[in-house]
């Protein structure tokens, strides 16, 4: 397992009821658009920890988004240079092509993508956990495919905030976040929350 700086102190464990995670993917800066839409700072204020599930671009991304809290992030295919994108991330400690973090009692993966049995089969989504996270993993947390979404696959909780400046690949429409909160070895909500002004949806 990954070694992760970020500790839940006493103090944080006797006053507040569970920890809140910030989920956010596929930025795509400063192609999708120039910076972060203001309202990422507004949905994620008091989080305790952002992960970013790859497709950053550029570091500025994750300088901005440690503002708010400390934050790791996916290697994503658009983050190495390859394939005709124009930008590539600088070596970073927090970029990791997948991290493996234990919150809360929870063994939580980040990568940019696995594949799900919905695309492939129970036995390809194992191995793609196995090789990426070393076994099982209670919540993965992944982007690539700008599609938000929480869907349980046995005893893992995938978790797609979808993008934040592209969703769906569509051009000028407010994207979507999530909001994770963990306590104590359980799950304590997932909610997928829209960029657009004051709106949000849990599931």
């Amino acid at each position: 397992m990954i070694a992760f700086p970020f500790r839940v102190s006493e103090d944080f464990r006797s006053e507040r009821i569970a920890m809140r995670i910030g989920l956010i993917s596929d930025t795509h800066i400063p192609e999708a658009c120039e910076r972060l839409p203001a309202r990422v700072f507004e949905v994620f204020r008091g989080v305790d920890l952002v992960m970013h599930a790859g497709d950053v671009y550029v570091n500025r991304v994750l300088d901005e988004l440690a503002q708010i809290a400390p934050v790791i992030a996916a290697l994503g295919n658009g983050d190495e240079g390859l394939d005709g994108h124009r930008f590539m991330l600088a070596p970073d400690a927090r970029v990791r092509e997948a991290h493996l973090i234990e919150l809360e009692g929870l063994r939580i993966g980040l990568v940019h993508a696995v594949p799900t049995p919905e695309e492939t089969s129970d036995e390809v989504f194992a191995r793609a956990i196995e090789r990426n996270f070393g076994g099982p993993v209670d919540i993965i947390v992944q982007g690539h495919s700008h599609i938000e979404g929480i869907v349980r696959y046995g005893a893992t909780l995938v978790v797609n905030p979808g993008s934040a400046t592209l969703p769906r690949n569509l051009v000028g429409i407010p994207g979507t976040v999530a909001i994770l909160e963990i306590s104590c070895g359980a799950i304590m909500s997932a909610k997928i929350v829209s960029l657009a002004p004051e709106t949000a949806a849990e599931i």
